[in-house]
């Protein structure tokens, strides 16, 4: 069955969740994993995974979780991976082992780990040194931050996660369509990330620096 992802914000108190699950399972879904990403004000935000029927309506889904008093849907969206299938730790592994590759072994992981559509790494200059396969052929690139890693929209209604990979002057680029704005601990992760891979390889190292052919 597919695999949606949906971000909650309900009600920060015992056994709130437990009704969201509830919920979910008499809608048809199955709850593969659930991960908070923020409490505060008696609110939590929750991205919780589940597996949905082929051709089942969204719709349903959708007015089961409203029904539950306090929920909030700020968003559904398909992905391809269930978050912690593919680790942040596997990743730095595999860059590891294999270093000439790491740029690609980074920029292929990054839209598994974080639900996204695609990613890219860009050299100083803007220009494209790695797409991941997903990414349109051909790419056309959002106006990016000047600097500072942040997540924002495109024109295009596009998610994206922007994060300056150390001292290497290269930037990772992740984007989600059709889904919520990147979370502020997505954003964390995500840098945690590019910083481990980039120790791993070396700073100044010639494989960040170079288009991996």
């Amino acid at each position: 069955m597919p695999l949606l992802r949906i971000r909650l914000r309900l009600p920060d108190r015992p056994g709130s969740l437990g009704t969201v699950a509830r919920t979910l399972g008499a809608a048809g879904a199955d709850i593969v994993q659930v991960v908070v990403l923020e409490r505060s004000g008696g609110r939590a935000v929750d991205d919780i995974t589940v597996s949905w029927p082929k051709g089942a309506s969204l719709d349903v889904l959708c007015d089961a979780l409203v029904s539950v008093r306090g929920v909030e849907v700020d968003g559904v969206w398909q992905t391809h991976e269930a978050p912690g299938v593919f680790s942040d730790v596997e990743v730095v592994g595999q860059i590891a082992a294999n270093p000439p590759n790491g740029v690609v072994a980074l920029v292929e992981a990054v839209p598994k780990i974080f639900g996204g559509d695609w990613a890219a790494m860009l050299n100083q200059d803007g220009l494209v040194v790695h797409a991941s396969w997903q990414a349109p052929d051909p790419l056309t690139l959002p106006v990016v931050p000047v600097s500072g890693a942040r997540a924002f929209t495109g024109v295009d209604g596009i998610r994206y996660a922007f994060v300056p990979v150390g001292r290497s002057r290269q930037t990772l680029l992740l984007a989600r369509v059709a889904a919520p704005p990147f979370h502020q601990t997505e954003l964390e992760r995500l840098i945690q990330l590019a910083t481990a891979a980039e120790a791993v390889l070396g700073v100044g190292s010639s494989v960040i620096g170079r288009p991996v052919p």
